[in-house]
């Protein structure tokens, strides 16, 4: 496996893990440079994703790379590409057949809105609305009717692949139709964060927090990764005071509710309190069916109804995943021209079906616990009988 086709190949895995913004944030135009005596050597574009992937995404990273590769053993990091280039024709040859198809199918071309960061695509008429989410959506819509004056902030929590950021640029499109005079904002936290750092070391934080004033709306995405970032918690609760007074629309996703956010200052975790919360749940069978059809209607292709019963009978994890399985199988017909069987579906998808099931430890579910209820576990396995335990 060349150099190439090994980080495809980890790239391929990290999709399934994390939001699309965080992968395109944090891993594009990064490659692996060089392998040799069990170390790799990935390049990054600046010193904020070395520094960003090191913290983050490093153990993630190296775990990937280990079970491809057993040699593996470390990562090391650098700036900018060095010498060792890539031709662009074999790069074409190293990309993976799930995400060439899957661009190909999709359908138009969406390009993203360079004022407000929204893209056209995200919109309530392709949201597939079920029992898992349909508290989140009801309040999604009646932030989009009357901006600021209901629900605010508006503060949406799920796991990961669950369709947060589908909901959230959708309420910004929504607005955008209904209201054209108003400035809309989608940013994911990450770059919100980058943003109040390099204001802050460039010295011209006042003309960052100038432009967020006279945003309208507001739409954060992974709120959760301002935890721990003083700083930054502290910038942005005085933005959130001055938009909240003049009735401006706050909306915010996070991938826990307020209160699990840890490190996170208490003014802050009030504040996210203070309008609607609504979590997104695991999508139920009919529900994924559903979703299934409504994919296959986008990408103008067609699968016989088994096919369909036996994906969402199997990937109950996460809606990315689903429709990560979904381009594999459409991938495989399209290329292959052929007709499928549940047998050949269930090698194609073999990786998703087989995936190991976690297995918890009672040491990990203290942690857990005490993480979430922001205790100490020594607290909980003392004999104390406090009403707060």
């Amino acid at each position: 496996m060349t150099k190439e086709e090994l980080w495809q190949a980890v790239l391929a895995r990290i999709k399934f893990q994390i939001s699309k913004a965080n992968f395109a944030t944090w891993f594009k135009n990064t490659e692996i440079i060089e392998q040799k005596n069990g170390v790799i050597t990935i390049s990054v574009p600046n010193a904020f994703s070395k520094e960003w992937l090191e913290q983050k995404y490093s153990k993630m990273i190296l775990k990937i790379l280990h079970e491809i590769d057993r040699e593996i053993k470390e990562i090391k990091y650098v700036i900018g590409h060095t010498n060792l280039k890539t031709n662009d024709k074999e790069k074409q040859k190293t990309q993976t057949l799930e995400q060439s198809v899957s661009d190909q199918l999709d359908l138009g071309e969406y390009k993203i809105n360079r004022l407000t960061n929204l893209n056209p695509r995200y919109t309530f008429d392709n949201f597939v609305v079920g029992p898992f989410n349909e508290i989140a959506h009801a309040a999604a819509t009646a932030v989009t009717e009357n901006p600021g004056t209901v629900y605010n902030p508006l503060f949406i929590y799920g796991g990961v692949g669950l369709g947060k950021t589908h909901l959230l640029q959708a309420i910004g499109n929504k607005i955008a139709d209904n209201f054209s005079n108003k400035k809309i904002k989608y940013v994911p936290a990450e770059r919100l964060i980058s943003g109040i750092v390099n204001s802050i070391r460039n010295h011209n934080i006042e003309n960052f927090k100038t432009e967020y004033q006279k945003i309208d709306v507001l739409i954060i995405d992974d709120i959760q990764f301002l935890a721990g970032k003083e700083k930054t918690q502290e910038e942005f609760f005085h933005l959130f005071n001055y938009l909240y007074e003049r009735d401006k629309q706050i909306v915010l996703s996070s991938d826990r509710p307020p209160k699990a956010i840890t490190a996170l200052e208490e003014r802050l975790r009030s504040r996210f309190e203070g309008g609607m919360i609504a979590d997104i749940g695991l999508p139920d069978y009919e529900t994924r069916l559903a979703i299934l059809k409504t994919k296959i209607k986008q990408k103008r292709v067609e699968l016989p109804e088994k096919i369909l019963n036996f994906i969402a009978l199997n990937i109950k994890n996460n809606i990315r995943e689903l429709e990560g399985a979904l381009n594999r199988v459409v991938a495989y017909q399209k290329l292959n021209n052929r007709s499928l069987d549940i047998e050949t579906i269930k090698s194609l998808l073999k990786n998703l079906l087989n995936s190991p099931k976690k297995v918890i430890t009672p040491k990990q579910l203290i942690r857990t616990v005490a993480e979430f209820y922001d205790l100490k576990e020594k607290d909980l396995i003392a004999p104390s009988r406090k009403k707060k335990l």
